[in-house]
Order: C-alpha cells, then structure tokens, then sequence
C-alpha cells in the first residue's frame, strides 16, 4: 500500500513539474503579433498549389510548434514559396536540439533565441540545411568550452572552412560557401553566422554600409555572450572577443546595423519596423554617439503636422 502511495505521488510530482514547464514563447504581445502575421500569410498564400500549411497538422511537441509559428509568421513569401515545409520543421528541431543540449541553451532569452538562433536566414543567401549537416561537427568541437571559448573556437572552424576573397556574385548559402572555400565579408558573415546558432550560440550579422575614412564597406558578426554583445571578424579568429582589424575604423563609423528576424520587441534602437523584420542601429555599440531631439514648427511656433524631413550626410 505505501509502495503504490508513493508511486502515485511521484507520478503526480512529475505532472505538476512539467505543467510549469516554461513555454518556449512567453511575451503576450509577440503571441499575438505572430498570430496577426500567420492570419496574414495564410491570406497571402491562400491559392497555393503547395500544402504549405499542413506541416502543423502532423504530431508536433509544444516548441517545435510555438518555433515553427514564428518562423511561417516572419519569413519572406519567396521562401514560404520556395522551399518545402519538412525543410523548415528540420532546421526548427535542430534550434531546439542546441538549445536543449549545449549547456548555454537554457540561458538565452526568449527574445535573443527567437531573433538571433532560431532563423535560418542571415542574409539574401539561398537556404541549406548546413545545421543538419554540420551540427556534430561544431558541437563536439565546442562541447566542453564555455560559451565565450565556443565562440572563438567556432570562429577558428569558420577560418578553417573558409577565406576571403572579394566577389560581386550574391551571397551564397553556408554550404556552398564551405564547398568553394571563399567569399567576401558578407559571405563570411554569413558562413559564420549560421555556425554560431548552429551551436544555440545567438549570433548576428552587422554591417556598415559606408566608412568615414574611405569610400568602402564592411560586414562582421556580433555573438550574444553572457547576456552582451560582442564583435569578432567573421572567419578572422584572434585571441579574445571585441578584437579585428576593423576596430578603430568602426569608431568613426557613420552607421552600424542589423536586420533582425521578425518584428523586434527588445530594448535596442529600432530604425525601421516592418511586418517580417526590424531594422536595429548599432552604431553606439562602436562609436561615442549622441541624441538629438529636431521640433518641425510653423513660422507660428505652432508644431508643424506630417511635415516631410530628412537626414542626409
């Protein structure tokens, strides 16, 4: 009789443990929104010939739905329409499997997950499943590393994988780039992009679109270590974070941004806030900067409504 007392009560212990286990997306306001956007791209894709949408009629855990709602929510209608559902549930469930193995997963927030792990897009790149193919690759090299060590390490597998050379071609997807062995910056920020969040490590590529100093640009790669943001020069492996080449140019940068995933609902500055992406300004990450507040008024001193103003350098 005690036996099956205490067989019961485990049981019910174990109910109750997982009932109040954290679902993978808990911000009301991002529930909601991912909601509107799929109520959205149902109607956009509604005469389909493809069964895009029957991907969640088939057995689902919690987070692979909840994921896989957010990525159909945000992406491009090209990649709704170009690849197969399979495709994005099996890039889904390798997210959740680093997350869920590394031991950093657990300790990314909901929003740093979403936006820079989850994904598969880094850029205008073609899609792959790099993650299914390079996934035991990268994590048994970084296994036993804390999160910072498997950054750098990953960024010396990239160097391994991958050197620069300059090309006007599109960027290519992550294993096209290993296969032909080169590319560009933002090639490589790419490459190495999709290596860090292969490993749960939340990762993002930045770019500046002009240098004070010359009339060039450049792409590098910020990794979210230990709740911050820190640079590296994708595939250019050196000793510590916050280290390149490009580090006193970036001081004098006009601008430093990112494209993150979705729409953004974090604490950075957001300069442009679409439907499928937001549009982060980083440039306080490298250079001292300063806000300034402009009032548009009639030669009344009356605020002058809808009026029309630019920034220009």
């Amino acid at each position: 009789m005690i036996h099956k007392i205490l067989s019961a009560a485990l049981v019910l212990l174990l109910f109750v443990s997982c009932s109040k286990e954290k679902a993978l997306i808990q911000n009301p306001e991002r529930l909601a929104d991912i909601q509107r956007m799929l109520t959205e791209q149902k109607e956009l894709s509604s005469k389909s010939q493809v069964p895009i949408w029957d991907i969640f009629n088939t057995p689902l855990s919690a987070e692979e739905k909840q994921a896989l709602e957010f990525v159909y929510a945000y992406m491009p209608l090209s990649d709704l329409a170009d690849y197969q559902p399979e495709f994005f549930l099996k890039n889904v469930q390798y997210s959740l499997k680093a997350r869920a193995e590394m031991p950093w997963g657990k300790t990314i927030p909901e929003e740093e997950f979403l936006h820079f792990v989850l994904p598969l897009r880094v850029n205008n790149e073609n899609l792959d499943n790099f993650r299914e193919v390079m996934y035991n690759e990268i994590t048994q090299r970084v296994k036993s590393m804390d999160m910072k060590q498997a950054a750098l390490e990953i960024n010396h597998w990239c160097h391994e994988k991958v050197n620069y050379r300059g090309t006007d071609s599109r960027t290519s997807a992550p294993l096209s780039t290993v296969k032909k062995t080169f590319g560009r910056c933002g090639e490589e920020s790419t490459f190495t992009v999709t290596a860090m969040r292969t490993a749960g490590i939340p990762a993002r590529q930045v770019y500046t679109p002009r240098w004070a100093h010359s009339d060039d640009n450049h792409a590098w790669v910020e990794v979210w270590i230990d709740g911050k943001w820190q640079y590296l020069g994708a595939c250019e492996p050196d000793v510590d974070l916050n280290m390149g080449w490009f580090s006193e140019p970036s001081r004098r940068t006009m601008l430093v941004h990112t494209r993150a995933y979705g729409r953004y609902m974090g604490s950075e500055d957001v300069v442009i806030a679409e439907d499928r992406f937001s549009e982060l300004n980083l440039t306080s990450n490298y250079a001292t900067t300063k806000k300034i507040t402009i009032s548009v008024k009639k030669a009344d001193g009356t605020p002058a409504d809808s009026a029309k103003v630019e920034y220009q350098l």
